[in-house]
């Protein structure tokens, strides 16, 4: 039996590679050893996409893309399919966890210089998602047909007819008639559905494929594909698997409680997550007091009400995410990490991630006389981050960047070394096992010893009734 499962196998394997796949892209895929808290989002980006793909097949099966039919379709999937609330609550809240950790994930590129040389194609396919996402979110926010939903699309399709010549035809073809009605909604769920997914699969695809071709970066910014042993192997890499995969599983368990406790306790999210409007059917002769778009739009959406002209606005909030593609060409500085940058670009970070914030929180508030000028400042301020790059960056006075990547303290070490208590109970609840590297060096790591939990437990409740 052992001979003819091997034999069918190899016929496996000789016709479809999987097994060269695995060794290339995790196995025998090194990455740097020092790793941190922010490589976490890439992979749990990959989770929440798997996510909305399981979750979105399931509701599909219940929905109708009908005007007529839609509403009633998302209220029998919440009250009356079994689980159906569950599922429903895991894709709206899934659909902000994409975007928080694909935040977070660009974030990281943008501190380690993840976009620079040789990793340029990498940001660019990212960033390609991004928009996709964005694309993808904004056709699937149109199909629960709630209120906030209709008026939402309304108009933010409307900024197409803006564009001179063609717009209106654009805003047309986009809406498939004069107003959001039937067709609008049946061309947003093929797209949602069919075509953005398609695109977005392919895109990720690209992504790691560009990724793995020139390896990831790391805190430091430094090539570990430098400093190779005599085997080839970087000798400040580990295989990305079991090592990350493993590590992978703590962020994956963490991110999945605080998800969970938002998803069983406050789905809504205090109205930014799920509109109070979008939980009343679609009315077309009744507008909402205040149209905003999800909380994960509204910096673009401040940029937009900043301008007064309507084309100038859609042409601002355009620039705000295509100024994001030029970053590889417009940060001059040798230095990757913002560990060995000098204080001038650390301080246009902090300013920028505030201005960002603060659009965010002005594109949810009513565009008041005072709250405009302020979108106005700040819209001011998040394009300076960027147009003025080229000059700052070069007359940055980085630090001299180590040769080989640095080891990272974890939070647990540093923890140690100020409580001297917490030292002796993490050295009796753990054990140091060694594991050797494919490239014979031995590492030493300290794991779970249940027996000396078990031990901790008895000592500290014999000291309680001791104190008795």
């Amino acid at each position: 039996m052992s001979n003819r499962m091997a034999a069918a196998t190899d016929w496996v394997l000789a016709r479809l590679p999987v097994d060269k796949v695995w060794r290339e892209h995790l196995s025998e895929y090194y990455a740097p050893k020092n790793f941190n808290f922010w490589y976490y989002f890439g992979s749990l980006a990959m989770l929440v996409l798997v996510n909305q793909i399981v979750t979105g097949i399931w509701l599909t099966m219940f929905y109708k893309p009908d005007a007529a039919l839609a509403f009633d379709s998302v209220e029998y999937i919440m009250r009356d399919v079994n689980w159906g609330w569950l599922i429903r609550y895991m894709h709206s809240t899934g659909a902000s966890a994409f975007f928080v950790v694909v935040y977070l994930h660009m974030f990281r590129g943008l501190i380690y210089g993840s976009f620079k040389k040789p990793r340029e194609l990498v940001w660019i396919f990212g960033m390609l998602i991004f928009f996709a996402l964005m694309a993808e979110c904004f056709t699937g926010y149109l199909l629960p047909w709630g209120q906030m939903s209709y008026w939402g699309a309304q108009v933010i399709i409307s900024l197409f007819s803006a564009i001179p010549y063609f717009g209106e035809d654009l805003a047309l073809w986009i809406r498939g008639d004069y107003v959001v009605a039937d067709a609008t909604l049946n061309r947003f769920f093929a797209f949602h559905v069919i075509a953005v997914p398609l695109l977005l699969l392919a895109l990720v695809f690209l992504h790691i494929v560009a990724l793995h071709q020139v390896g990831s970066n790391n805190p430091d910014g430094v090539e570990i594909k430098k400093n190779k042993d005599s085997r080839g192997i970087p000798m400040d890499g580990i295989p990305f698997h079991p090592y990350y995969s493993v590590k992978d599983i703590v962020g994956v368990a963490v991110f999945l409680i605080v998800c969970s406790v938002i998803l069983f306790y406050m789905p809504e999210m205090g109205g930014y997550f799920l509109e109070p409007d979008n939980f009343v059917p679609a009315n077309p002769l009744e507008t909402p007091e205040h149209i905003v778009p999800v909380w994960y739009f509204t910096p673009y959406y401040a940029i937009l009400r900043a301008i007064p002209d309507k084309f100038g606005g859609v042409l601002a909030m355009g620039a705000s995410v295509f100024v994001l593609f030029l970053l590889p060409w417009l940060d001059r500085s040798e230095v990757k990490s913002i560990r060995y940058r000098s204080g001038l670009f650390k301080k246009a970070v902090a300013v920028f991630v505030i201005t960002f914030f603060v659009l965010g929180y002005l594109g949810t508030q009513p565009a008041t006389p005072v709250a405009t000028i302020f979108a106005r400042i700040f819209t001011l301020l998040y394009f300076a981050f960027f147009l003025f790059m080229p000059f700052y960056s070069r007359w940055d006075k980085d630090k001299p960047v180590p040769d080989r990547v640095t080891e990272n303290r974890s939070l647990i070490a540093s923890f140690q070394d100020h409580c001297p208590k917490a030292k002796s109970l993490f050295c009796q609840v753990t054990k140091p096992v060694a594991f050797q590297l494919k490239s014979g060096k031995t590492v030493r790591i300290r794991v779970i010893d249940f027996q000396g939990i078990v031990y901790v437990i008895k000592e500290s409740v014999a000291q309680f009734k001791n104190k008795k």
